[in-house]
């Protein structure tokens, strides 16, 4: 698989491809390269995103005096390596392997270490947990869109109530968690075989999650009860006979709304459904497999009570439910997981997607974390 031409990238933004990375031939997009000696930060996206979600960052980073890079992570876009079955060995996508990619890009990059590893909804997982690995490596963390809230614990309290599937069907209007809906084998099909089309069924998508669909005013759930999660929108808690195809197709945005669209044009979106298109969704859902098994929960307790002590920051978009799908996550990466925790920036404007929908102000969130730095 050849990288990403020139024509569908910023100035100064190139792709190329990282051969024999821990078993994974991973394309990257870069920017700062033509300086030698620069320090390094390693941007992370999340599903169903692409290296490609960081091309209005990389730029800014480069003009500060960073190499800044992106890898397409292991199950997407042109990196090349992975298993795109459903059937597939789900340990590759273990969160400590996933970490080890990270670390293997950053070395084939020719750095020792970064200034900063930033990772974006799932790819805040993947960055929370090599910087609990490797302080030595990762020099600071800035989080975005999704909170990390440390390895799992050694000892699980017993449950003290019903189980949370059972009780959102059982709602009055049946419901299903998103992730849990993920991990299952139609879940593949139903977005990559979608009636709109996987074009469509993007723009739904990011339309659906982002500040530009109104009704996201997302507030703080009292628990993680059935009643309380069903307060989401329907690309968190779905109904129970719907695929996330159908969820978002119900928010599809009129023609006027998808040509007022800056952040996410016509051209740009077409870069995402042209990769989907030919790879399908299997390799990131493998992710959500492996959260929602808790197969490979056992090895991330090695970590259990360690913590992200670097200089860390979380931004998010204000109108993101992300931040509070998991009830008191917030406040566990806060007063918990991280130690240092800088900064917390809700931004205005911006939804899921804050570093394409707001990406200038995220581009200087970043930048000034970074001066701060030492």
């Amino acid at each position: 698989m050849d990288p990403l031409p020139s024509s569908v990238l910023p100035p100064g933004v190139r792709a190329r491809i990282l051969s024999g990375i821990n078993g994974l031939d991973i394309h990257v997009l870069e920017a700062g390269f033509e300086t030698p000696g620069r320090p390094a930060v390693l941007l992370l996206h999340g599903f169903p995103e692409l290296a490609y979600s960081w091309r209005k960052v990389l730029p800014a980073l480069a003009a500060a005096g960073y190499h800044a890079f992106a890898p397409d992570q292991r199950g997407y876009g042109r990196t090349a390596g992975w298993d795109p079955e459903y059937e597939g060995d789900l340990a590759p996508y273990r969160f400590t392997n996933l970490a080890r990619d990270a670390l293997g890009v950053v070395d084939a990059m020719g750095h020792r270490d970064v200034k900063a590893i930033v990772g974006h909804d799932f790819g805040a997982s993947v960055a929370g947990y090599a910087a609990l690995m490797r302080p030595d490596i990762f020099k600071s963390m800035v989080l975005m869109s999704a909170p990390f809230t440390g390895p799992p614990p050694l000892r699980k309290p017993a449950p003290t109530t019903p189980d949370i599937h059972a009780a959102l069907a059982a709602l009055p209007r049946p419901r299903k968690h998103y992730q849990w809906y993920y991990s299952t084998r139609p879940a593949n099909q139903n977005m990559w075989r979608a009636r709109q089309g996987v074009h469509d069924f993007l723009r739904a998508y990011y339309h659906y999650k982002s500040a530009d669909w109104k009704a996201n005013k997302p507030f703080e759930l009292a628990g993680w009860t059935a009643e309380e999660l069903a307060k989401m929108p329907t690309y968190y808690i779905m109904d129970l006979g719907d695929g996330m195809a159908e969820a978002v197709a119900r928010e599809m945005p009129s023609p006027a709304e998808i040509a007022a669209n800056k952040w996410l044009t016509e051209p740009e979106l077409k870069v995402y459904s042209d990769e989907y298109e030919r790879t399908g969704f299997q390799g990131g859902l493998q992710w959500y497999r492996v959260r929602t098994s808790g197969r490979f929960d056992a090895e991330l307790e090695l970590f259990s009570g360690r913590t992200v002590d670097q200089p860390s920051a979380f931004i998010a978009g204000a109108s993101d439910w992300g931040i509070y799908q998991s009830p008191g996550a917030l406040q566990r990466m806060q007063k918990q997981a991280c130690t240092n925790m800088r900064h917390v920036h809700l931004v205005e404007g911006a939804g899921h997607w804050v570093q394409q929908e707001r990406a200038d102000e995220v581009s200087l969130l970043l930048l000034d974390f970074l001066r701060s730095v030492t």
